[in-house]
């Protein structure tokens, strides 16, 4: 999301060319994605990169989303037939690629009919345009709706949900992640780090650096937690790690997440991301955590309905 945004398309390419130097192939866009607005600037950048050469394609798996207006336009978002059609293709033209590997529907349409949905993603699987679809944001009992939907129309339905999930926002263990996990979905959490509240952001601003907890949402979720974000960069330290890398070892160390989706800027925050895959919380730590950011429910710990009920 940060390509063409807050990222040169040099710098862009270069995390991308880190990435595969280290193994890392699934990369997740947008249409929406970067500056101007309705340009889908940050598929072009990923198209031309793929454009250099050297296998890039082939040894992508490449995830791009559709639903929000690339234009004020009637018909131009959401996910109407004939959006989802239009939609497909300019992305396949921005990306320079004949195929997406994973098409995902970036919110839930409440307007559309599941049938008209899965009538015109069908249409672009056999046009070998798109090869798996997959949700972003969708409740528990959304996912259910397309996967019965699909099911119908003996189709495979949906892989993967990528659901809002982190230390601070564990809303999605109630029903998102019970219901991926009966469908065999796989689970891609997206701000893991709440917009920079869980990367050090006390420490940061101590240091006089520049961090995305400072401003906007962010700097309201801060102002409202201190207390909490201090103790966890404090516990952090105590064991020697950063509190970025904690807290995206702790969404690998959860059942039913595939991976967090990471937003490197620069080429030093991608490296540093990767500490996180040699980090094994213990049980002391992990349930400090919970007194920290305790699961959501009043019988926490739970999933749906058992969370709320008897």
């Amino acid at each position: 999301m940060n390509f063409g945004q807050d990222t040169s398309e040099p710098d862009s390419h270069a995390i991308m060319d880190r990435a595969h130097e280290h193994g890392i192939n699934f990369f997740d866009t947008a249409n929406v994605y970067g500056t101007p607005q309705g340009e889908g600037v940050t598929e072009q950048i990923i198209g031309r990169w793929f454009a250099a050469g050297g296998g890039r394609r082939d040894r992508t798996v490449l995830a791009t989303k559709l639903y929000l207006p690339m234009r004020a336009w009637p018909n131009d978002s959401r996910l109407s037939a004939r959006h989802i059609r239009r939609a497909c293709d300019a992305s396949l033209q921005r990306l320079g690629t004949d195929h997406i590997d994973l098409y995902q529907m970036h919110h839930i349409d409440r307007s559309t009919p599941w049938e008209e949905i899965w009538e015109a993603f069908s249409v672009l699987r056999r046009q070998g345009k798109v090869l798996y679809f997959g949700s972003s944001n969708f409740a528990g009992w959304h996912l259910a709706q397309a996967q019965e939907a699909a099911r119908s129309r003996h189709m495979l339905g949906l892989v993967s949900e990528q659901s809002i999930y982190n230390l601070m926002n564990r809303w999605a263990e109630l029903e998102v992640l019970p219901a991926a996990r009966h469908y065999g979905l796989g689970v891609i959490p997206w701000s893991p780090l709440h917009g920079g509240v869980l990367g050090g952001v006390l420490r940061k601003q101590k240091d006089g650096g520049a961090s995305r907890g400072d401003s906007g949402r962010s700097a309201h979720t801060l102002a409202k937690h201190r207390e909490t974000i201090e103790a966890y960069e404090k516990m952090s330290a105590d064991i020697g790690e950063d509190p970025a890398h904690v807290g995206l070892a702790w969404l690998l160390a959860q059942d039913g997440v595939t991976g967090p989706i990471i937003g490197p800027r620069t080429v030093e925050q991608f490296d540093g991301s990767l500490r996180a895959l040699a980090i094994t919380l213990d049980k002391g730590t992990l349930a400090r955590l919970d007194e920290l950011f305790p699961p959501p429910g009043p019988n926490g710990a739970k999933p749906a309905p058992e969370a709320y009920a008897w």
